[in-house]
């Protein structure tokens, strides 16, 4: 059967006849065969559901009872369908096929109807191939606005979370009239939150989603890196999405049988985007798309991606494929990186209902609503007749279809990667080294600290997302203990097929390989300039975490830290475009309980923050760290409680009149010597670190709320009785004071000083002094709002240089 994987390999210029003869010698078989409704069984997939099914025979599953299997599916398929169009168009529906009428109809027809027709084969051939071999796979979908035929495979076959269960419970008109009215309904609890459990795209609601699937391109990038050994996962991809992300013809070079499971991506190729025609699809469509397949190491099969059989058997036998080749490199007749399976469903978009094939077929197929256009409406109703199963026929499909019990195998619902849960990891002592303000870096310590962890939980898979920066960003230890994956290592090299370190000058793809690996231990480092090209792959991980968490669902992956190393203080000798801090400002917009954004001071508090966002599940946590060698600071006993409160006044009384924060390790070096100063002219201030800021920030919700520090600690750091404030930050001054607002003081008492657009071709210094936040810059600002004499503070020469009377560079570095 494995033979006949690839189509380019088979032999079809018999292939009618060969499916006429079966037909002709099997009257089940022929019965199966005539197709049912909209769905129609090519003589290719007749000729291969033939193979599949001598297989299972042989296997010890009954011929007869397979068949009703297939005939299953198709009703199933017809049915889902029906449902789909239904959730677009319609307020209500009808049980018995009796057509609507225009009233029935809603005013503002909304859906990915297209996409979310061709999505239902997939799906019920997914659950046929789990009903084949009796196991729950795992499943991704890229195409997550396809939510639709999703969600009503779900309810027809009971396959539903508690929420959808629920609100759906059956198949009654009443049942199935509030699912239809429910989509896109647009309206809002009292809270403020979407009323109806259905989303335009995947959601925390629907059985088995773990992603909402709104960021087109990144499971095609996940998929490889998402199962573990013996798991078997299915990911089903977009034709439009193939344009979005580079990386995904990657996967051949990560897949290793020793610790990946079995992966199935199957392509919809529909050929159209929202405006026009798919790239792919001009470049030269599916022969073309298959020989790039082909010439980036996967086995491609071209299979009809309107009949559910076609998906099943693609499926099954793509396994089959894979685990061959597994088995060949273990015999060592062949070497990594193995050939994936991969499977191209050619269909049109919104095939099986009026419009097909258009470019309505994307949202709205119809020509206008059907409850204004009497041709609308006659198309609607002539096309949902098509589709429509008695409910007799369909119970008895959907009794086909329940089998877990017997095959003793969970619902698809709780697929493995739906319900993986990691339990709390072994926590290593961070590697603590005396504060006598030697110079240690601190992505060193964040080394140490990470190579600690992976050893005290060898059982929890690592992954490193590395754009090509780790020995760059003092990653040393990590990568010569887990080193670069690679199909063919150099002698020599920190490379090894088993290796744990993704590699790829793509920030998408080597993030996507850690958010992927839900059942492990993970880590990202880049450039922070660089760093914000994974803000959409980690968005869309926070935006479901958080939802799952609001539905009373705690995710159950430890959380990951995306490291911004290489940052803009430390980066100015490579001009502008690698000086931002873009990333950690959008983060700070997201949720705080969910999207951490720490800025480590020194080295002691960067190893203990780190081992501290792995205590979380279900965070994204982006630590910004200098690799440069600063100054250490913080006691072991300051950096442990600084990771655990989110700050701490490091010199002076929090209570005094004056108050320097600092947030970021460079700008706290700045700060003490303004602080040092103050003191020298026995001005008292205090000198509080400000590391992570969300957790005094306005809580916008009970969870947020939650997260914050505690209003005790609030008041002791950040008094308001203080008359000044100044902040001096890693990022733009006013993205912190806006997320800041419980600490601004006013406009009179409150200022921040930071990163202003100002770069180029310069050393720490002079980006510092660019961007008025050097220690001098400071001073003046916090004697401004303070309302003193900057004079009594300063020389007269350092006054002279602010102004800009002598040269600025006349401000000597911290040090000189």
């Amino acid at each position: 059967m494995t033979a006949h994987f690839s189509v380019a390999k088979m032999d079809v210029s018999h292939i009618a006849d060969q499916a006429l003869r079966l037909r002709a010698n099997d009257v089940d078989f022929a019965a199966w065969a005539a197709g049912h409704g909209v769905i129609v069984h090519q003589d290719l997939t007749q000729v291969r559901i033939a193979q599949l099914l001598d297989k299972l025979v042989a296997e010890g599953q009954g011929r007869s009872v397979l068949l009703e299997k297939l005939k299953a599916a198709d009703r199933l398929t017809n049915a889902a369908m029906w449902l789909v169009v239904h959730a677009t168009y319609a307020k209500r529906v009808d049980i018995n096929g009796e057509p609507l009428t225009a009233g029935d109809f809603k005013a503002d027809p909304q859906g990915h109807t297209g996409g979310s027709l061709n999505m239902v084969p997939a799906y019920v051939g997914y659950m046929l191939a789990n009903l084949f071999s009796g196991d729950t796979r795992s499943w991704l979908m890229e195409q997550g606005h396809c939510v639709s035929a999703i969600d009503s495979v779900n309810l027809l076959l009971g396959n539903q979370k508690t929420r959808h269960a629920a609100a759906y419970p059956d198949w009654s008109d009443e049942s199935l009239s509030r699912f239809v009215k429910d989509f896109y309904s647009y309206e809002l609890t009292n809270e403020g939150k979407p009323a109806s459990p259905l989303g335009s795209h995947l959601n925390v609601n629907t059985a088995g989603a773990v992603s909402e699937g709104g960021y087109l391109g990144f499971t095609a990038l996940q998929y490889v890196h998402a199962s573990e050994k013996n798991e078997r996962l299915v990911a089903f991809l977009s034709d439009g999405a193939f344009e979005e992300q580079r990386g995904s013809d990657w996967a051949p070079l990560w897949w290793r049988a020793e610790d990946n499971g079995w992966v199935v991506p199957i392509m919809i190729a529909n050929g159209r985007r929202i405006d026009q025609r798919t790239t792919l699809m001009m470049q030269g469509g599916i022969e073309w798309f298959a020989e790039h397949l082909e010439h980036q190491g996967f086995e491609p099969s071209v299979i009809d991606g309107q009949d559910p059989a076609a998906f099943a058997w693609g499926i099954l036998v793509g396994e089959q494929w894979l685990e061959d080749e597994a088995a060949a490199i273990q015999r060592g007749d062949r070497s990594y990186p193995a050939r994936l399976p991969y499977l191209v469903a050619e269909s049109s978009k919104g095939y099986g209902f009026a419009g097909a094939g258009t470019n309505r077929a994307h949202g709205t197929p119809l020509p206008a609503n059907p409850a204004k256009d009497a041709e609308s409406l006659r198309l609607f109703n002539e096309g949902a007749a098509r589709l429509w199963q008695s409910p007799d026929d369909l119970k008895q499909a959907v009794a086909s279809f329940a089998q877990h019990q017997a095959q003793n195998r969970p619902q698809e619902k709780d697929h493995p990667l739906a319900v993986r849960k990691v339990a709390n990891p072994v926590m290593p002592e961070a590697p603590w080294i005396p504060a006598d303000l030697r110079l240690h870096s601190p992505m060193t310590s964040v080394d140490v600290a990470f190579c600690a962890l992976i050893k005290e939980n060898p059982k929890l898979r690592a992954r490193v997302g590395n754009p090509d920066e780790m020995s760059s960003n003092n990653m040393g230890l990590t990568l010569s203990k887990l080193k670069h994956r690679v199909a063919s290592p150099e002698f020599s090299q920190d490379e090894a097929l088993d290796g744990g370190v993704i590699t790829a000058l793509n920030e998408e793809a080597v993030v996507s390989a850690v958010l992927a690996n839900r059942g492990g231990l993970n880590l990202a480092v880049s450039y922070e300039a660089f760093s914000v090209k994974m803000l959409g792959a980690l968005r869309q991980e926070i935006i479901f975490s958080r939802h799952q968490m609001e539905g009373g669902e705690q995710p159950g992956w430890r959380s990951v830290a995306i490291i911004s190393s290489s940052h803009l203080w430390e980066n100015g000798k490579n001009e502008q475009s690698h000086q931002d801090s873009t990333l950690a400002e959008a983060l700070l917009g997201e949720m705080s309980d969910v999207a951490r954004v720490i800025f480590p001071a020194d080295a002691n508090s960067a190893g203990a923050a780190l081992l501290e966002v792995y205590q979380h599940t279900g965070q994204i946590a982006n630590l910004v760290i200098p690799k440069r060698a600063l100054p250490s600071y913080l006691t072991s006993e300051q950096a442990t409680q600084l990771s655990k409160d989110g700050a701490i006044c490091v010199e002076g009384n929090p209570q005094a009149a004056l108050q320097l924060v600092a947030v970021g390790a460079y700008q706290l070096q700045q700060a003490l010597k303004a602080w040092q100063r103050l003191q020298e002219k026995g001005v008292e201030a205090s000198l509080v670190y400000l590391q992570e800021p969300g957790r005094f920030r306005m809580p916008r919700d009970s969870y947020e709320a939650a997260w914050q520090a505690s209003d005790e600690l609030r008041n002791h750091l950040f008094p308001s009785s203080v008359q000044a404030r100044v902040f001096l930050t890693h990022t733009r001054p006013e993205v912190l004071l806006g997320h800041l607002r419980p600490l601004d003081l006013g406009v009179d008492k409150t200022a921040a000083l930071g990163y202003i657009n100002r770069g180029g071709t310069l050393d720490v210094h002079g980006l510092l002094l660019a961007n008025s936040c050097s220690w001098a810059h400071l001073l003046a600002k916090l004697a401004e709002v303070a309302k003193l004499d900057l004079n009594q503070w300063l020389t007269k020469d350092e006054v002279a240089a602010l102004t800009g009377e002598r040269p600025l560079t006349e401000l000597l570095p911290i040090g000189r």
